[in-house]
């Protein structure tokens, strides 16, 4: 029998040391089932206008095809699918139709009511899968300094250095293809998180730090943290940082009225 569950999420975004603001971050809930989510962050790339035009349009899109998806009867992987594809179509004509080169990457994930969860990911925004503090999957870059890592010419420390580390391989409004990569939760549990963020978050963070933060803290209050520790450690030379966390919380907490609320605690690490 499965354990009845509530999903807390939160998202957050800052522009960092940049002058424009390109990239975009949704969750959503189904506007007629309930427990049906999906969470998008999209960065783009292609100057002032054009990054945020690709963002945007991702965010449009995901919206417009959600509004449509019926969990009893679509297929998740599919919709998500659906949207990435749809997404690069568009900006590819806006690239054509004018002077600008407009890119983004996507990391989209969608939790159905019976508690499967699906993602799809283009480029370096990252979905990161947590039970109980530790990293069960996330996703794989598709970056330069990725192929390098994964062909053991690199370590994972070396290439946050890297001087090529923001080079895409694929992403959305490419010429190719984006290399759209699924993966599938058969059943998500109490004491799961997801962690979708964009380069600009999961760059200042080790893994076992991101999965630290989560596990302490509340969506709203680890997507303020993570936020502010990534400003600090930028230095200011940050990107723009976008993140939506969704945590699952077993139904039958049990509950003390004579205990006062705790405040927020440090996660462990952190100083």
């Amino acid at each position: 029998m499965k354990r009845a569950f509530r999903l807390v999420a939160a998202t957050g975004i800052h522009r960092g040391d940049r002058e424009y603001q390109q990239d975009q971050v949704v969750l959503l809930p189904h506007p007629r089932a309930h427990g049906c989510v999906l969470g998008v962050v999209a960065d783009g790339m292609g100057g002032r206008s054009g990054g945020r035009k690709a963002s945007d349009q991702v965010m449009l899109t995901a919206r417009q095809l959600f509004e449509r998806y019926s969990p009893e009867t679509d297929d998740a992987g599919a919709l998500l699918g659906h949207i990435a594809q749809e997404s690069h179509i568009v900006i590819r004509l806006t690239a054509i139709s004018s002077e600008q080169e407009p890119h983004s990457t996507i990391a989209a994930f969608l939790i159905n009511p019976r508690g499967d969860c699906h993602w799809v990911h283009a480029g370096d925004s990252r979905i990161y899968h947590f039970r109980d503090g530790r990293l069960v999957h996330r996703t794989s870059d598709h970056s330069y300094v990725q192929m390098l890592v994964d062909r053991g010419e690199l370590s994972e420390e070396a290439a946050l250095a890297h001087p090529q580390s923001n080079i895409l391989v694929g992403c959305l409004g490419t010429e190719s293809d984006p290399p759209l990569t699924p993966h599938l939760i058969h059943q998500l549990q109490p004491g799961d998180v997801l962690l979708a963020c964009s380069d600009g978050v999961w760059h200042y963070f080790s893994t076992q730090e991101l999965a630290s933060v989560l596990q302490a803290l509340s969506p709203r209050e680890a997507s303020e943290f993570l936020i502010d520790k990534a400003r600090t450690r930028a230095r200011g030379g940050g990107d723009n940082l976008s993140l939506a966390v969704v945590k699952v919380e077993a139904l039958e907490e049990p509950r003390n009225a004579s205990l006062p609320p705790a405040s927020a605690p440090t996660p462990a690490g952190f100083h």
